[in-house]
């Protein structure tokens, strides 16, 4: 009887073991699958924060997961983690290595990891992942050398500066100023080399900037920018609404960019134009103008920027505008650029080479183009007539680009003239000043350059 009962149980077990085979052979859902372990097969440390390792099963959860530690050439080991019945699908361990450990003069260390689920048809067959990974503890941070740098920046203007910045490691370099703007760097003539353009941005009361380099273990150095700043002062204008201004041009384009333009009083009209309207054209701008390339700089060479011949300037820079209607505040402005004027429909020059990055309708600026002249210089042709360019065309410096004209908010025929450097409008008189251009870029590009060279003797 007993012996009966021992078959009996004997074949059961036979039986399911061949029934979970079969389920998983034949069935995805019943297939075995081992969790997924998160994690780089190469992670950066400082010591500072602790090692994040993620494990993750879509069909089961994680029973265990062991996390060990040794050295490359030492197969001791010291166990970090050993999780048990954890019933998780997704989880993540803080791993902080010993103090014993990283006292000793080892770059790296490898952790071996192991996970398995507890799927019900593999329960004599665990569900088993292993990983390993290399740990390299970097506590140095990256070193940062100014080579040459602008003497001065003033309120709505650009400078310039060349630096080093070594480490094995290094991850991330880019210069950040006290508002949080960031200015991408360019790889200059060799490797651990860069250059760059900043602009403090005119509606900002205060400057300064720092590069920033930070290795892959998240070691971060700073190093302040030491510009001269120059404070300058803007024109305020106060600028009385007409009905006939009302009427026109804030009319036609309340009525183009917006749907519920019927609905909309004069005022309304007028906000909606110079607010709403003039907010998200400036946004395309900005953010068409805020990439640069990644591309090494060698040589850099940059004419004026003379777009209109025989022009007059009829409009400021930064121009901080007030508009009332009868004497009742109604809305305000900056006008980012300088508006020059000569004769109807004249020809825009583009006085260096460039890529055409924009080149259609822009709400308030009418029909307009921007070109990049690499190094993070942009510039904005707007109330165009007629364009001669298309997006993605290069063009040679001397090109004539486009004709001046009254679309968009223009009253009268011109040329609406902007400078960018990364998203940032500056002053364009600057680059228009063949000594500005010289002292604040190609003398701080030249020097450099010598540095850098002579380096290398």
């Amino acid at each position: 009887m007993i012996k009966n009962k021992l078959f009996r149980f004997f074949i059961f077990l036979i039986v399911l073991v061949l029934l979970s085979v079969f389920l998983n052979s034949q069935f995805a859902f019943f297939k075995r699958t081992a969790p997924q372990i998160l994690v780089s097969d190469t992670i950066y440390t400082n010591l500072k924060t602790p090692l994040i390792v993620r494990v993750k099963d879509n069909s089961s959860p994680i029973k265990n997961v062991k996390i060990t530690l040794r050295k490359d050439n030492d197969n001791t080991s010291i166990v970090l983690a050993d999780e048990k019945n954890i019933d998780k699908t997704d989880i993540n361990l803080q791993i902080t290595l010993p103090k014993l450990a990283y006292q000793e003069k080892t770059k790296f260390y490898i952790l071996d990891i192991q996970a398995n689920n507890s799927n019900l048809f593999n329960f004599l067959m665990p569900n088993t992942a292993k990983k390993q990974m290399v740990v390299v503890i970097d506590e140095v941070s990256p070193a940062v050398k100014i080579l040459s740098s602008s003497y001065q920046i003033e309120k709505g203007g650009a400078a310039s500066v060349v630096f080093q910045a070594n480490d094995e490691n290094l991850d991330k370099v880019f210069i950040q100023t006290n508002t949080g703007k960031i200015f991408k760097v360019q790889p200059f003539i060799k490797e651990g080399y860069y250059a760059a353009l900043v602009a403090w941005n005119v509606k900002d009361e205060n400057f300064n900037a720092s590069i920033i380099a930070q290795d892959k273990a998240g070691n971060i150095s700073k190093q302040a920018l030491k510009y001269f700043l120059l404070n300058r002062n803007y024109r305020v204008s106060t600028i009385n609404l007409t009905d006939t201004f009302l009427n026109g041009k804030i009319k036609t384009l309340s009525k183009q960019y917006d749907q519920n333009d019927s609905n909309f009083t004069h005022f309304e009209n007028f906000k909606f134009v110079n607010e709403t309207l003039r907010l998200a054209n400036e946004e395309l701008i900005y953010k068409i103008t805020s990439q640069i390339d990644e591309e090494k700089i060698e040589n850099f060479d940059l004419n004026l920027f003379l777009p209109l011949k025989n022009s007059q300037k009829v409009a400021d820079f930064a121009d901080h505008r007030f508009y009332s209607y009868n004497g009742q505040a109604v809305s305000s402005s900056y006008h980012m650029g300088i508006d020059l004027a000569s004769t109807a429909k004249a020809p825009i020059i583009s006085n260096n080479k460039a890529k055409v990055v924009f080149a259609e309708e822009n709400g308030i600026y009418g029909l307009s183009a921007i070109l990049y002249h690499g190094f993070g210089i942009y510039t904005l042709y707007s109330h165009c007539s007629s364009l001669n360019v298309s997006q993605g065309d290069k063009i040679e410096a001397q090109s004539v680009i486009a004709k001046t004209g009254v679309s968009g908010l223009a009253l009268g025929d011109h040329l609406h003239f902007g400078v960018l450097i990364q998203g940032i409008e500056t002053r364009p008189e600057q680059w228009q000043d063949r000594k500005w251009i010289e002292n604040s870029i190609t003398k701080v590009l030249d020097k450099g350059k010598k540095i850098i060279l002579n380096e290398d003797k």
